[in-house]
């Protein structure tokens, strides 16, 4: 990695703490030189882009969007005008796709030499234990470009292979003074299912079939940018309850030990981790562009 940029300066410093050698920018992408950017780090093999993708995702339910936003990803065509990297990889939600303008990026890349192809890709395929769906647009320069190909895993990696030892993080009594109706509307669907002697996740921030509360045998529910994730369980004195942390998060996003997760509040650190791309995914991504 030689250079980055962010407008989040917890997000900047995080790059800096993991690749102390790269060229990262706290800044606006419109306020970028970029040409002295160009000059500074000089060429580049790839260029990565994540363009703001909260105006894009279904997460924002019925609220306006904001073009200005989503207006972010015709930089990539800025960047990689500049740059002119063989390879292009540019990452986002799915809802990306009916977007009035991803025709415009899409054909401006391709005037500039690009040969593209697209894909979506569910995390939980390429061992990571998150069902996390993201679109991936790739470019090459010289030849069509290859494509990432899903393990299609029989058994996936589990909620379950993220948590840390039981003893680990302090716990509450689920039906603690105070609580929320709805926190315990959702537990006590899953304890109907499950049993009262069951351990499993509450869901908050989102609506579906799976009533608020997911299973532990199955890959963890899309980590967002709000601390979302309750794992309930028994005990002697009745069912406790505790959020999940920021390790067993980092290990859901399929980050290594290596990267360093360590700038900012707990808080801070879980948008960072919702706003991240799982590494293997990308990995197999870059891999199979770039690799003959």
């Amino acid at each position: 990695m030689v250079g980055a940029i962010d407008r989040c300066p917890i997000a900047t410093a995080t790059y800096k703490a993991n690749f102390p050698h790269g060229k990262v920018l706290t800044n606006r992408l419109e306020d970028v030189n970029i040409h002295a950017l160009r000059r500074d780090i000089g060429s580049i093999d790839i260029l990565l882009a994540s363009p703001e993708c909260t105006n894009h995702t279904c997460a924002k339910g019925a609220k306006p969007r904001d073009e200005s936003s989503r207006a972010t990803a015709m930089h990539v065509v800025r960047f990689a005008r500049a740059f002119r990297s063989r390879w292009l990889v540019m990452e986002n939600v799915v809802h990306m796709r009916p977007w009035s303008r991803y025709g415009e990026l899409k054909n401006a890349l391709a005037r500039l030499g690009y040969e593209l192809a697209e894909q979506v890709l569910d995390a939980s395929q390429f061992g990571v234990p998150q069902s996390r769906r993201r679109l991936f647009l790739v470019g090459d320069m010289e030849r069509a470009p290859g494509l990432a190909t899903p393990s299609r895993l029989t058994h996936p990696r589990t909620a379950e292979s993220i948590l840390d030892a039981d003893d680990r993080w302090r716990t509450k009594p689920l039906y603690a003074s105070g609580r929320a109706s709805g926190t315990l509307e959702r537990a006590c669907r899953a304890f109907d299912i499950l049993g009262p002697n069951a351990k499993f996740l509450l869901v908050y921030y989102g609506t579906d079939g799976g009533g608020g509360w997911q299973p532990l045998d199955r890959p963890l529910r899309t980590v967002t940018t709000l601390d979302r994730f309750a794992l309930v369980k028994p005990s002697g004195s009745g069912p406790v309850m505790r959020m999940l942390q920021v390790p067993e998060l980092k290990r859901a996003m399929g980050f290594d030990r290596t990267y360093l997760l360590s700038v900012g509040t707990r808080r801070d650190q879980i948008r960072l981790l919702g706003n991240g791309v799982c590494p293997p995914v990308m990995r197999s991504v870059i891999k199979a562009l770039t690799v003959s």
